[in-house]
């Protein structure tokens, strides 16, 4: 069947959407990519969402960028759709993650754990006339669980393999991780955000430079590493934590990078960016070498996201870890940009089809539960 993958993550670059054809047959799930696309938000709706998130929107707004949002990605549906040749008729589901606004993953004083995410399906649901999977993390929640990661289902099921040892990590806003042991079951998965990816670096770059991002890393590797603010960045809790975790903006977005920023106010703006991105591959090696390579030896490290795109943070990372084969998804045709929204198409697909997809050893729920809610036309 074909479906439409539709992903917009921390790093509010845009939105991912990927037209894919999903076949179950005796060796698996067969997924191929017929086209897709990175479609960006407009400044107006990229600011309310960051508004949203900065807390700094009332229920108003909120009510308000939910529909708003639904909007733009059934544009971005229609867009797709004709970008690969097809009409509405030939797409059975859209399986939408929607935005992310908050994510309470583990408990905290006075909250419950909860998530968010605008965008919502009965505007796409109408606005395309396609049946639309959404909210795809709340019942991981409700089961016990984070509602995060929700990729590792994918992963087993696109890259496990019967004699490889992987990791198939990936560098979007956050960093993250999924552990596939060779002939493994979904229930040998290992999964956790090790922290921020290029977050952090985002941001610093629009508030030290007003440019979106470091493109390869050339300002961080013009830069020196500051020790004192590297030390009290990687002196946070979240790296010590123990699997299963998750984080997010909440943690390491906008708020967490002006502080270290105004504390540090004194030094050259290239030498931030390059201890942010001494941060991010740090804590990826320190990730794998407490929770990961103490039981498991990895043979490769598969790589997607954004994140990919940083040869300065990539040339970090493999020279931290000389002993890991590094790749890129794209060797295995999956493209980097397209990995997560073919992910979520795949989530939907076991959804659309009354199957559980969550991972309870990622994400610490109880049970195994179908993620999702269907919109029906």
């Amino acid at each position: 069947m074909l479906s439409v993958g539709l992903m917009s993550g921390t790093s509010l670059d845009g939105i991912d959407a990927v037209l894919v054809e999903i076949e179950r047959d005796s060796f698996g799930l067969q997924v191929t990519a017929i086209a897709s696309e990175t479609i960006p938000f407009s400044l107006d709706t990229k600011h309310r969402i960051r508004d949203a998130i900065d807390l700094k929107a009332n229920a108003k707004d909120l009510c308000s960028l939910n529909f708003e949002l639904g909007e733009v990605f059934s544009k971005a549906v229609n867009f797709i759709i004709k970008k690969g040749n097809k009409t509405a008729r030939d797409i059975s589901y859209i399986a939408s993650h929607g935005q992310t606004i908050w994510h309470i993953g583990m408990p905290e004083s006075g909250y419950y754990c909860s998530t968010l995410q605008l965008g919502d399906s009965a505007v796409i649901a109408q606005m395309t006339g396609i049946p639309t999977i959404s909210n795809f993390r709340s019942a991981d929640i409700a089961a016990g669980g984070q509602g995060a990661p929700l990729v590792p289902y994918a992963d087993y099921l696109l890259f496990h393999d019967r004699h490889i040892h992987r990791s198939i990590h990936n560098l979007g806003g956050i960093s993250n991780m999924t552990i596939l042991k060779a002939d493994g079951k979904p229930s040998d998965i290992i999964a956790f955000d090790t922290g921020p990816a290029n977050i952090m670096i985002d941001e610093a770059c629009q508030l030290l430079f007003n440019i979106p991002f470091d493109a390869a890393g050339s300002i961080a590797k013009s830069g020196s590493i500051d020790n004192a603010l590297l030390n009290e960045m990687m002196s946070h809790p979240y790296f010590n934590e123990k699997p299963p975790k998750s984080t997010g903006r909440e943690m390491f977005g906008a708020l967490y990078t002006k502080n270290m920023i105004k504390r540090y106010s004194y030094l050259q703006p290239r030498d931030i960016i390059r201890t942010f991105t001494e941060l991010v591959a740090e804590s990826i090696k320190q990730a794998y070498q407490k929770f990961v390579l103490t039981t498991l030896k990895i043979d490769e490290i598969i790589f997607s996201g954004g994140g990919t795109k940083n040869d300065f943070l990539l040339a970090l990372i493999a020279e931290k870890m000389p002993d890991m084969l590094i790749k890129i998804s794209d060797a295995y045709g999956i493209k980097e940009s397209d990995k997560e929204a073919i992910s979520f198409a795949i989530l939907g697909y076991e959804t659309f089809h009354h199957r559980p997809s969550n991972v309870p050893s990622a994400t610490g729920a109880t049970k195994p539960v179908i993620l999702g809610h269907i919109q029906e036309v």
